[in-house]
């Protein structure tokens, strides 16, 4: 997978495009980039199951006067593969920029295949997708961590109330079995909230 916009000649990149001659301009552009892993689908149908066999680095979409339809399998093609995306569209409007975004789509370009952007734009995509792919990570690290302390929290209640003894004791208590038993703090407290909830 590429990383922070750095593609080399090994990057495959598919391009999707039923027109022939569109897709031979996004195709020249690649290579006048120095990309030579290029493959071309110009069908649509099982389009998801294709790409998975493929397993592209990275996918440019060009679609021409798109119907919502189409535009909505693109976008749903978009939120499963966890790739970067650039999407070439020739017309537009507010709502679609807006679902665009929502289905990850990286670059969304409205009117603008030029042979000379090519390279510009699939190296933006790649960029913007490391940066949201990044900050998801982060964020379900955060709500990850919040989650755990929520339970050591709840697990160290539980022994205050049960043993009669302050909040220092109880986190020394689930540290020592997690010592002991070579788990994480989160492990221990979970074990404590659920036997707990056993018990009720």
């Amino acid at each position: 997978m590429p990383v922070q916009g750095q593609m080399t000649n090994a990057t495959r990149i598919a391009i999707v495009d039923e027109s022939p001659v569109r897709s031979a301009i996004l195709e020249e552009g690649l290579r006048d980039a120095g990309y030579t892993q290029i493959i071309v689908i110009g069908e649509t149908s099982g389009l998801l199951a294709r790409l998975q066999a493929i397993d592209p680095d990275m996918i440019v979409i060009d679609l021409e006067n798109p119907s919502r339809d189409s535009l909505e399998q693109m976008f749903h093609v978009s939120r499963l593969v966890s790739r970067p995306v650039a999407m070439f569209v020739d017309q537009s409007d507010s709502p679609m920029i807006a679902a665009a975004i929502e289905a990850g789509v990286s670059t969304y370009i409205v009117d603008g295949l030029k042979q000379s952007r090519v390279k510009h734009i699939v190296e933006t995509a790649i960029v913007r997708f490391n940066a949201f792919t990044k900050l998801k990570q982060e964020l379900a690290e955060a709500k990850s961590k919040l989650e755990e302390r929520k339970v050591l929290d709840r697990a160290k209640g539980i022994l205050m109330r049960v043993k009669n003894i302050s909040e220092d004791e109880a986190f020394r208590l689930i540290r020592r079995a997690a010592m002991n038993e070579n788990r994480t703090l989160a492990q221990v407290a979970q074990s404590i909230v659920t036997a707990a909830e056993l018990l009720r």
